[in-house]
């Protein structure tokens, strides 16, 4: 079957747009995101700069597309090892998740920097970003959820002076679980990309040695703060 020069053009559209993002990311990893320039990226596919603005309006729309692919990758990873964990104890699950995370990772330093590390100066991340960035949040919740459905889960204490907050979080992002959940897990969630982070920019070099126990065993804790329970060696 002849293809037809509309199907012609989009493909052709996709492929220069990967070709784009691919050559992108390579400069992230040689230069950082505050030196990507969509002039350098044209310059070194061989495409008329003016091209590129065909596929990319701006700077930032580069760096918004390249962020959502980080972030939906990140979250693929993360709802896959949820899948595959399925029917195990909640404390098995939230390894596998986490685990899953930081393999990711430690694999895509560059993009996690990119989606976790330092702001870009003069980016601001648009709303369209956020369905991509709630991917690997929602995989823990999910977590959470399960073992509160099962009755695994030990609902956190909250203290009087956070119960408004708490009531507010829940009802924003987990308004099938007690509130006093909410706080928990945006801290877990905070702690577990810290703790990642710190591993991906060196910061436990000559700290840490056997960091896949010491990660373990951080997670498990992490675990328990969030009320799992039986959450793996800790």
């Amino acid at each position: 079957m002849t293809s037809t020069p509309h199907g012609a053009r989009a493909r052709a559209r996709i492929e220069i747009t990967a070709a784009i993002k691919e050559e992108a990311r390579r400069r992230l990893a040689e230069q950082g995101a505050a030196e990507l320039s969509l002039r350098a990226v044209a310059r070194t596919l061989g495409m008329a700069s003016s091209a590129i603005y065909r596929y990319f309006p701006s700077r930032d729309d580069l760096l918004t597309a390249l962020i959502i692919d980080a972030y939906d990758s990140l979250g693929e990873a993360a709802e896959a090892a949820l899948k595959a964990s399925a029917g195990a104890a909640a404390g098995e699950r939230w390894t596998a998740v986490c685990e899953a995370i930081r393999g990711w990772a430690l694999a895509h330093p560059h993009e996690y920097a990119l989606i976790y590390g330092s702001p870009v100066p003069g980016y601001a991340a648009p709303a369209t970003t956020v369905p991509a960035a709630s991917r690997v949040g929602f995989a823990l919740i999910e977590v959470v959820r399960d073992a509160h459905r099962t009755g695994g889960l030990n609902v956190p204490a909250v203290p009087a002076d956070l119960e408004p907050e708490a009531a507010r979080m829940a009802a924003d992002f987990v308004p099938d679980l007690p509130p006093a959940v909410a706080p928990a897990c945006v801290a877990v969630w905070a702690q577990l990309l810290g703790l990642i982070g710190f591993e991906v920019f060196g910061q436990f070099t000559r700290i840490v040695e056997d960091r896949d126990a010491f990660f373990r065993h951080t997670i498990g804790g992490l675990a328990r703060t969030v009320g799992i329970r039986q959450a793996g060696p800790s």
